[in-house]
């Protein structure tokens, strides 16, 4: 029997916290998980650490080259039929119930196509997850957008003082530890691809949730299910990120807008959207030169994001007007209505 709950995990030189990662997945209370992973070719001792898990995972592969983030996950969930899909990164950590809570929260809930939990900053030296309460700094309760079209995680870099404790919809789940129905992933689907491969890595999630809005798909966030990560890619360390992770960033923020922008939203937001382009453009030229290598990748993944604009507006089934609603420089939350 296929089993109710899919988790993928993709390695790249992860070592340093995949142990932690896969122990959490091993004591969770859910049993009816498959855990797969693949290694994106690291050069580290991900395969070695991943191989004293031989007997939990259901399948390990180790890839002969770095495929991206989207490529990895995309064939990991085509590998095996499951009602959910877990798809997480190797530097989370979760409680116990984190799945338990996902997947009753979504059958109670035929509208959610996916969901997310409360992710804290993983505090180093704390020990487990449950030794990272003394100080608990949110990392993400699901994504929002803002006019200018920048995705941020909701109420990141805050300490939770119980101020997201209700059940609501939200934008989209961060790709970090995001819960997905498998009906909405097979409804979004592109061919072959759930993820755009074209993003390889970075903002992937922003755009597959997007898609997912416009289909008519709502994202639960279920405060109860909890777990810790440690975030690496944050707005103020771009200066010290890998050229690889910040030319991609910036090809995707396009290529995200161009398959997901209606013309009247971006009609609506032109100035502020256009004045943050300008100063990334400034930024780029003066700063960071090794990111233009985004403008001929984002050319050619042109026609590819175009045609599949064109295919997600004959299916949309919310409005423009509708969509612009989550717009906000502030998170926005919408009221959760269960046990439909």
């Amino acid at each position: 029997m296929s089993p109710r709950v899919l988790a993928s995990v993709v390695t790249y030189n992860s070592d340093q916290h995949l142990r932690r990662c896969l122990q959490s997945l091993k004591t969770q209370t859910c049993a009816d998980v498959a855990v797969c992973l693949w290694d994106n070719a690291s050069h580290d001792a991900s395969i070695e650490i991943a191989s004293e898990f031989g007997d939990f995972l259901h399948s390990l592969h180790a890839s002969s080259q770095n495929v991206g983030f989207c490529a990895a996950h995309n064939r990991i969930i085509d590998s095996v039929a499951s009602d959910y899909v877990l798809v997480l990164n190797p530097d989370v950590v979760l409680e116990p119930e984190f799945i338990d809570m996902l997947l009753r929260a979504m059958d109670g809930d035929a509208r959610a196509g996916s969901a997310t939990g409360k992710l804290w900053r993983w505090q180093q030296g704390a020990g487990d997850v449950a030794g990272q309460d003394a100080r608990r700094i949110i990392d993400t309760t699901g994504i929002y957008f803002t006019p200018t079209q920048r995705h941020f995680d909701r109420g990141a870099g805050e300490c939770d003082c119980g101020q997201y404790e209700r059940r609501e919809y939200v934008f989209g789940a961060s790709g970090a530890a995001a819960f997905y129905r498998r009906e909405m992933l097979s409804a979004v689907r592109a061919g072959r691809e759930y993820f755009d491969e074209s993003f390889f890595a970075y903002r992937e999630d922003a755009d597959l949730a997007w898609r997912a809005q416009w289909l008519g798909w709502t994202c639960l966030y279920v405060p109860e299910a909890r777990g810790c990560h440690v975030r690496r890619v944050l707005p103020e360390r771009r200066a010290t990120l890998p050229a690889d992770i910040n030319m991609h960033s910036l090809k995707n923020r396009f290529l995200l807008r161009v398959k997901n922008m209606d013309a009247g939203t971006y009609a609506r937001f032109l100035f502020p959207i256009t004045l943050r382009d300008l100063g990334a453009f400034a930024y780029v030229l003066l700063r960071e030169p090794s990111s233009l290598r985004a403008l001929p990748l984002f050319l050619k993944a042109m026609p590819k994001a175009w045609s599949l604009r064109k295919a997600i507006q004959r299916h949309r089934r919310v409005s423009p007007a509708q969509m612009r609603t989550w717009f906000s420089y502030h998170p926005v939350a919408k009221p959760a209505i269960q046990n439909r």
